[in-house]
């Protein structure tokens, strides 16, 4: 009796842990609070970038993501890729500039631990990053600046 009682325990255990989402499960609360959260946290590009809670941009690209999690996440930032790029084409070089390239380092970080289910966002946040109107060569430091942003993003965010 001892025997099957302790199967059993062991088995729910077994359940229980199965059925709890790891950390890399799990979004985290501060990334789904929209576009404007990012903004602010970018404002201190190249530094520290973190959300209100302590959290990396990085680690709002969880392991095994549900969609829906996905889909709110993947629309703030390529919403807050889309304005600061506009801003970036606007005066080339500046803050604006630094942390969109920010913005697509952290994301990267973020994506290349999670087996390729972002592959998808990545592609639409490099195209509203590094978009030109009328296809026109982006000017030389915007790319140097985006790149430091970049490096900056991926290394730390």
């Amino acid at each position: 009796m001892r025997s099957r009682a302790a199967i059993l325990a062991l088995s729910f255990s077994a359940l229980a842990i199965a059925g709890c989402g790891g950390p890399k499960d799990t979004t985290p609360v501060a990334c789904l609070e929209g576009p404007a959260a990012y903004s602010r946290a970018l404002a201190g590009a190249p530094g520290a970038v973190t959300l209100k809670d302590g959290t990396l941009v990085s680690e709002c690209l969880a392991e095994n993501q549900k969609g829906g999690d996905l889909a709110n996440v993947g629309t703030a930032l390529v919403t807050v890729a889309t304005r600061l790029n506009s801003a970036a084409l606007a005066n080339p070089g500046d803050a604006a500039n630094l942390q969109l390239g920010y913005l697509l380092g952290a994301a990267q970080r973020g994506a290349e631990s999670t087996d390729g289910i972002h592959t998808d966002l990545i592609r639409r946040l490099s195209v509203a990053a590094r978009y030109s109107p009328d296809n026109r060569p982006l000017p030389a430091i915007f790319l140097r600046t985006y790149r430091q942003g970049y490096d900056a993003g991926h290394a730390a965010g």
